[in-house]
């Protein structure tokens, strides 16, 4: 998850003399801080004399952003507030003492490199970077004097191998200690060796294979090295620590963010620390701040309890609505914890469910398409996954539905019908399962492509609405694991996501011009969740490429990261020729949701346990391969001290002899002290300190289809790539259209639709007449490569309806435009505006809001606008956003609101708009150091007017 609250501030600094104090003393400490140190504060700026500031950092190889800028980032310098720079080594920059766009180093070899600025005049401090060092490298061999060790050899990039040892002074012990080293270069400086123990208190595996053993001790290490008694984030109580006994996110973020924790939790720590994982969860939820008045439409209990959407695309919720990821780590909590501590969180989780669905079910479902609008779920760096034009339209991003966030909206329907249930509400129960079947229908209907063999992962915003040719394998592998997909839909999934050599990329296909982050990468968790979906149908072939990636990317990293490049598999690809497309960009260790996937991977997926509300589930998947490579000549493997709702526990697998061939090996037996027992276990089944001995049987085929695809890893071809999107525009004659091919060459073709309906295929740019026009209607276009069939996003839409503009009235038209408006309370009246024809129509605010930039905040507007007839009668109401548009050089223009769509007779209309709430209405903001936090409450823009749009 790409951390954008790091990246930019709203909020304006002094160039004043007042920045600097006498005696070079700062007035506010300055930091530098980048991609290099998480953009958190390890590296202040130390004065030096002569209103000269320093730092020195040790940099790894790649192309990193970096700002210099003060603890809650009230205070910013960068070089362009317009632009980003890459700085050269040794030259002179002028930095400007305002928020801006990150600067860039491009670093070729581990060094150390010095940060130097003069701020004599502090209207314009100048900046000078350079090289001061390199650093020895070790000699020293950290295997030395232990008893036994094994070494594996993995294929890296360019023909180059790399070389991971591991070893431990005393094999037999309890309790071990290891040592792991790696010959491939780490993403991050430090040594290329890493030492861990085994602790009293923890699950330890014995499978003959040191390897195995020592990665799953590493995982439980890093989960400990996560688990912190205060968090802190930059933007968030003055940058102050906050008590809390969390999970922080990983070795660079020391936060709690919804989606990661909820992941990580769903996937495996909820069973291992359920306590840690409820804590966290509930520090996710918050009521609305003391003294708010509730607008009438905003629904739920008076205290607002929901879960929170973090900082993000727009101004966060209900751009984007994946916040209800929050239920998986919910359930998975619920299931593990005692039943004393089980039924008060249970209690307040359904609550906040019931106040978060309401409102979503409000501010963000279709009713026509019967989905959820809203950002993908984690996809969350708009230029990675989106269409181009999306970064100046983020009212199109709001409106589109995506996969992923529809099956945790399903998923959430599910467990608030289930709590609703057990609470004795049978009604509420009933209204929920029912949404929740609705939507199963709705995703299955709009979002499955048949041609394809997936679902596509998002559909293209309002005024065309097709479901996209886009697949990411989050969202597919959640379909499967939550049963949203059937049984034949689940396996032509996996039969048909595209592998790459290193494992499935989170995107496809990927993306050109944009740098490795979500696009052209593994993410190690939705990998996690690719397994879960494999293993629950048994295909064996996605099993293996998933748990390839998994233990091949903690070993030779020396940790679970956060990503790694999806066809080398490297945790930095340099491209020196084109450095702005090095990546990932943002790497952690110890990245929160890829230790949670890599414990679930042994404990959920290899020893296939599993925790229900009653017990647990005992169905491990082992494949030949896993066996064959993994395991070796072991014939039996335990899981030592596996603690689950205060019951120990040891589960023993007896592994048949290892075959040539490619399958899996189904359970035969499953005995408890001797005693036969089912698959499934309630707790009382279960004595303390048993051990589960499972047995498994002759080989089976299993299902052995997967899709493989393989490119270079530093060309944008068409296999493995998309074409740019096109664009499309009236042409010169009536019922023409002109297509732009935006760059794309010879072997693309163009595919046009009309209202979200496929209108012609395979048809070359320039002019295209629709022979079946009708009066008005929304056209797209979407490129295609012709020999892989790679797809494009959509261009922006082009309606061919009347537009009515609809001006502000009484004192705001004297102010055009409003500037600032939609305090809460706030009414506003725009003019009337006559209908003559009856149809379909769009109604849009026109607007600008310019509280923070277009990755951050918590400050999307979201209002409430009523339309009326001539005699007051409602012809159509509902939330509509206002996110967050861009501000550049060329001023700050209007951009349009997400719309209210409805049917209308002829006559004169009104329309009018009121309050409705955002994120910064609740608690958890009101120490955010933004629009929206400390200084209150942000839900303003500037608006220009309205517009009609007849549709059809």
């Amino acid at each position: 998850m790409f951390k954008t609250t790091h990246l930019l501030a709203a909020v304006l600094f002094s160039a004043s003399a007042a920045s600097i104090a006498g005696g070079g003393t700062l007035a506010a400490p300055m930091y530098l801080r980048g991609g290099f140190n998480g953009w958190g504060l390890d590296h202040p700026l130390a004065y030096k004399g002569n209103g000269v500031y320093e730092a020195e950092i040790l940099v790894s190889p790649g192309y990193h952003g970096f700002k210099v800028g003060s603890k809650d980032w009230s205070a910013e310098w960068v070089i362009d507030p317009t632009a980003s720079v890459t700085v050269a080594a040794g030259a002179s920059y002028k930095m400007q003492p305002r928020p801006g766009p990150e600067d860039y180093l491009f670093v070729k070899k581990t060094s150390t490199w010095r940060f130097s600025i003069d701020a004599s005049d502090p209207a314009a401090p100048l900046l000078r970077v350079a090289q001061s060092g390199t650093p020895p490298a070790s000699t020293a061999d950290p295997h030395q004097g232990h008893a036994i060790s094994s070494a594996s050899e993995y294929r890296i990039i360019d023909g180059a191998t790399a070389t991971v040892r591991y070893s431990t002074p005393d094999a037999d012990a309890a309790l071990r200690s290891y040592t792991q080293s790696t010959t491939m270069p780490l993403r991050d400086p430090g040594p290329q060796s890493a030492t861990y123990r085994e602790a009293a208190g923890r699950p330890t595996v014995r499978s003959g294979s040191l390897a195995f053993d020592a990665l799953f001790a590493l995982a439980l290490d890093e989960m400990k090295q996560n688990a912190v008694a205060q968090i802190k984030d930059g933007n968030y109580n003055g940058a102050s620590a906050i008590d809390c006994d969390c999970f922080e996110t990983g070795e660079k973020w020391h936060y709690v963010w919804t989606r990661d924790l909820s992941y990580a939790a769903d996937l495996g720590l909820a069973m291992l620390d359920p306590e840690r994982v409820r804590n966290s969860l509930d520090f996710k939820l918050s009521g609305y701040r003391p003294g708010i008045g509730r607008a009438p439409q905003v629904a739920g209990s008076a205290d607002g309890l929901q879960i929170i959407q973090d900082t993000g695309s727009g101004g966060s919720w209900p751009a984007s609505t994946d916040r209800v990821a929050w239920v998986l780590g919910a359930e998975a909590a619920l299931n593990n914890l005692p039943p004393a501590q089980r039924a008060p969180f249970a209690e307040r989780a359904l609550k906040a469910l019931v106040n978060t669905l309401e409102n979503d079910r409000l501010a963000a479902f279709d009713a026509a398409s019967g989905l959820y609008m809203g950002e993908q779920s984690f996809l969350d760096w708009r230029d990675q996954s989106y269409a181009a034009w999306i970064v100046g339209d983020l009212a199109s991003l709001a409106s589109s539905k995506a996969l992923s966030t529809n099956v945790l909206h399903y998923k959430a329907l599910t467990l608030a019908a289930s709590l609703a249930h057990d609470s004795g509400d049978r009604a509420r129960s009933a209204r929920y399962a029912g949404w929740a079947a609705a939507l199963k229908r709705s995703i299955n209907e709009r979002l499955w492509l048949e041609d394809a063999g997936m679902y596509s992962s998002l559909s293209a915003p309002h005024f065309d609405g097709a479901p996209m040719h886009k697949f990411d394998w989050l969202g597919q592998a959640l379909a499967i694991v939550t049963g949203v997909a059937d049984g034949e839909r689940a396996r032509r999934i996996l039969a048909s996501y595209p592998h790459g050599p290193m494992g499935a990329p989170v995107i496809y296909p990927q993306q050109q011009g944009m740098p490795v982050y979500h696009n052209r990468a593994i993410w190690p968790f939705v990998t996690a969740y690719g397994l879960k979906a494999a293993s629950l149908r048994a295909n064996v072939s996605v099993a293996d490429a998933a748990y390839d990636t998994l233990m091949r990317g903690a070993a030779l990293n020396l940790s679970n990261m956060e990503n790694l490049e999806w066809i080398s598999g490297q945790p930095l690809l340099l491209d020196e020729q084109q450095p702005a497309l090095i990546g990932p960009v943002i790497n952690s260790k110890r990245q929160l949701w890829s230790v949670g996937g890599y414990l679930g991977m042994v404990i959920g997926n290899v020893f296939g346990i599993s925790v229900t509300g009653s017990g647990i589930d005992v169905h491990p998947f082992i494949t030949a391969k896993l066996r064959r490579e993994t395991f070796g000549g072991a014939f039996v493997i335990t899981l030592n001290n596996l603690t689950l709702r205060g019951k120990r526990m040891n589960v023993r697998i007896a592994l048949p002899a290892a075959s040539k061939e490619d399958g899996y090996y189904p359970v035969k037996s499953i005995a408890i002290g001797g005693v036969p027992a089912a698959a499934s276990l309630t707790w009382q089944q279960l004595p303390d300190n048993a051990t589960i001995e499972i047995a498994l049987g002759p080989l089976q085929e299993g299902d052995q289809q997967i899709r493989r695809v393989d490119a270079a890893p530093y060309a944008e071809g068409p296999d493995v790539f998309g074409p740019r999107e096109p664009g499309i525009a009236k042409g010169t004659e009536a019922a023409t259209l002109r297509i732009d091919a935006n760059g794309n060459g010879a072997g693309t073709v163009y595919n046009v639709y009309r209202d979200g309906k496929l209108a012609a295929a395979s048809v070359a740019a320039g002019a295209w007449s629709d022979r079946d026009a009708p009066a008005a209607a929304c056209y797209a276009a979407e490129a295609q490569f012709a020999a892989s069939g790679n797809r494009s996003h959509h261009s922006v839409p082009h309606c061919t309806g009347t537009v009515i503009e609809i001006p502000l009235i009484g004192a705001a038209l004297a102010q055009t435009p409003l500037k600032n408006w939609g305090k809460p309370g706030e009414r506003l009246r725009f003019g009337a505006v006559r209908v003559a024809q009856a149809g379909e129509y769009g109604v849009q605010v026109r607007y600008h809001n310019r509280a923070n930039q277009i990755n951050l905040g918590i400050s999307g507007g979201v209002k409430w606008l009523v339309l009326k007839n001539a005699s007051g009668r409602i012809a159509a109401q509902g939330v509509v956003q206002l996110p967050h548009a861009r501000i550049d050089k060329t001023g700050t223009p209007p951009v349009l609101s997400t719309p209210l769509r409805t049917r209308l007779k002829p006559g004169l209309y009104r329309l009018e708009m009121s309050d409705f709430y955002n994120m910064s209405y609740l608690q958890s903001n009101s120490t955010f150091s933004a629009a929206g936090g400390a200084e209150g409450l942000s839900n303003k823009f500037d608006v220009y007017g309205a517009r009609l749009l007849r549709l059809k």
